[in-house]
């Protein structure tokens, strides 16, 4: 099966998903340097970024566990809402600077509130280049945190 086909039954799978349950949603599919993105515009936009964008998550779990295994290697669907994803890894990227400059000046550890596996993933690579500093997950559950401190600290 080509690349493209996969990506695009994906997003006529999630269309005809909208049609039936009723919601007013558009999907575009766009090719971004990251990979495909499954983009939802319309009236009920709004619905899928509630509680932090769960059913966004849930959407792309559905599409990833349904299309994933004719997707090219390692590659997997991200499922957005008018760009808020790419909004919030911004945002999430100038919080990990943010941190590592005040773990440096303070010489005292960062943690981070509550986060979903995805968002602490974000950190995690925005500060893995980072040679002095260490990022880790600590918590359970939905009280998973990262935590950023210097990697010489005791």
């Amino acid at each position: 099966m080509h690349m493209q086909d996969s990506h695009k039954q994906a997003a006529n799978f999630l269309e005809t998903v909208f049609e039936q349950t009723g919601l007013e949603l558009q999907v575009e599919l766009r090719e971004t340097p990251g990979g495909p993105v499954l983009d939802f515009d319309g009236p009920d936009a709004d619905l899928l970024q509630t509680d932090g964008g769960e059913l966004l998550d849930a959407l792309q779990h559905l599409i990833n566990q349904a299309f994933g295994r004719s997707l090219e290697d390692r590659q997997r669907l991200v499922c957005d809402v008018k760009g808020f994803r790419a909004t919030r890894e911004a945002e999430l990227r100038a919080m990990a600077n943010h941190a590592a400059e005040r773990v440096r000046s303070t010489g005292f550890p960062f943690t981070f509130g509550p986060m979903n596996a995805s968002e602490r993933r974000t950190i995690h690579l925005a500060l893995a280049d980072r040679e002095d500093l260490h990022t880790e997950s600590i918590g359970e559950g939905s009280e998973r945190k990262l935590k950023v401190s210097l990697k010489n600290a005791t």
